[in-house]
């Protein structure tokens, strides 16, 4: 584990940034995991398979990851699910169980059609996982780092210090074999005065590329803000499902710290409607299509 201080600035920055949105599969959970229910504040024992609860209604949400084009480098936000979730691109209990374990298996499934896969679609775009720049992970579960073994190639694997320390703290909530192998790299949060706590990291130090701590679904949850020319777009991962969680302040069934995820959500919201944000994506929302974004 090598600990990253931060990254010089370049010059000649070019005057556009790209942003792919991918989708890569999808995600099978309870509907009050991802929204939490009004009527019932379920555990998270009663959100899995084994509670009828956990069972009934259930919803796909897809899985994205995002590739921005950057004048700096290319940059992955994320990594989708590994190809070994659905080896023939079907449904596979057992394959699932082999890279999930069982009881990450229980709270929530995938399916990773063929084609699909992060590597593929970089693949078909020319770009191989040596070329990658930086891959930034929001946080490390599941269905966010599952692919990280097919990118260990990449020049540059980060993650927060205070995403791998709950690795440790809380690692139920982890699988951490989906790391083994990989070279990932630690960055340190800054009191910027940005975010909901105050604290972020710039990729770059020139406020292209900022990831941003939204504590409360993990202690390391980032934002990625992506601004130029005066326009941003926010990649909130989990700190909402959808953009229904912002617009109607509806948190997550479960949170690591609920009352922290509800001011995260808040910041999102707010952010969400300032007249600068071109898009605020969340990481499972079943009304976006994959597209590009042009800053």
């Amino acid at each position: 584990m090598n600990e990253r201080k931060g990254i010089g600035v370049m010059q000649n920055v070019q005057p556009e940034i790209r942003i792919h949105v991918f989708h890569t599969g999808c995600v099978c959970v309870s509907p009050g995991l991802p929204f939490k229910d009004a009527e019932k504040n379920p555990n998270p024992v009663q959100l899995t398979l084994l509670s009828s609860y956990g069972r009934k209604q259930r919803l796909w949400l897809p899985v994205s990851a995002y590739l921005i084009e950057h004048p700096q480098g290319k940059i992955l936000v994320d990594t989708g699910w590994h190809r070994e979730i659905s080896p023939k691109g079907e449904y596979s209990r057992w394959a699932q169980i082999r890279h999930l374990g069982l009881a990450h298996y229980l709270l929530n499934q995938g399916v990773l059609p063929l084609g699909e896969s992060l590597v593929e679609q970089l693949a078909r775009r020319n770009i191989q996982p040596k070329d990658i720049d930086y891959v930034l992970l929001t946080h490390l579960h599941s269905d966010h780092a599952s692919g990280l073994r097919q990118l260990k190639e990449a020049k540059h694997i980060l993650v927060s210090e205070e995403e791998w320390q709950d690795t440790k703290a809380h690692a139920e909530r982890y699988v951490t074999s989906m790391w083994k192998g990989v070279n990932m790299e630690t960055f340190a949060f800054k009191e910027t005065g940005q975010g909901p706590v105050g604290r972020s990291f710039d990729l770059f130090g020139d406020g292209s590329v900022e990831m941003i701590q939204i504590p409360g679904h993990t202690s390391g949850l980032a934002a990625v803000k992506i601004s130029h020319g005066g326009k941003f777009v926010l990649l909130f991962a989990d700190g909402g499902y959808a953009e229904k969680s912002w617009k109607e302040m509806i948190p997550r069934g479960t949170a690591l710290d609920a009352p922290q995820a509800y001011r995260s959500l808040q910041w999102i919201h707010d952010m969400s409607q300032k007249e600068e944000c071109l898009e605020s994506l969340a990481n499972h929302n079943m009304d976006v299509i994959p597209h590009e974004i042009v800053l």
